[in-house]
């Protein structure tokens, strides 16, 4: 009787990309252990990735249509979440609105990395580099703008790691 090899040939290319995958994130599923943040108890029906310790803050912007989120967990994550009702479906037109206002700062350096719905820029201040993200989500009857908390600096990998939690 022959024996015939039944082993697929990428059988260990598959159990090493397998182990390098699973070794790269923690138990919780997220390199940095952030979970599923549901913002729908502060009026927004979206969930978002956040760091276990997040805390959500309603702003106070005095408008009517326009309200806001601050969702900030350490010193390594602070989004804003501006949200109103939507006045287009058009994602690529909404991003580019916020890229314009974005380039339209002094500080603006330049574009790092950009999607049809967002983007992941860099400003210098004082010749300091620090880095920001835009990204725009349409959810229902609401348009959802995130984007870097204020008045804080972040690194480039800081900004990818919140940029990917909005996603």
């Amino acid at each position: 009787m022959m024996y015939q090899k039944t082993s697929h040939p990428y059988t260990l290319l598959y159990a090493f990309v397998f182990l390098v995958l699973s070794s790269s994130c923690t138990p919780d599923g997220h390199e940095k252990g952030w979970q599923p943040l549901d913002l729908l108890p502060h009026g927004v029906p979206v969930s978002i990735m956040a760091p276990p310790d997040a805390k959500v803050q309603t702003g106070n912007l005095q408008s009517v249509l326009l309200k806001d989120l601050t969702i900030q967990g350490g010193e390594d994550y602070h989004i804003q979440l501006f949200y109103s009702p939507a006045i287009t479906n058009d994602i690529a037109r909404l991003k580019n609105d916020q890229l314009q206002i974005v380039q339209d700062s002094r500080y603006f350096s330049r574009v790092v990395k950009e999607e049809v719905a967002g983007f992941i820029y860099q400003s210098v201040i004082d010749s300091t580099a620090t880095y920001g993200f835009r990204f725009v989500k349409l959810q229902g009857d609401l348009e959802l703008n995130f984007q870097t908390g204020m008045n804080q600096l972040f690194t480039q990998e800081e900004a990818e790691m919140m940029y990917e939690a909005v996603k």
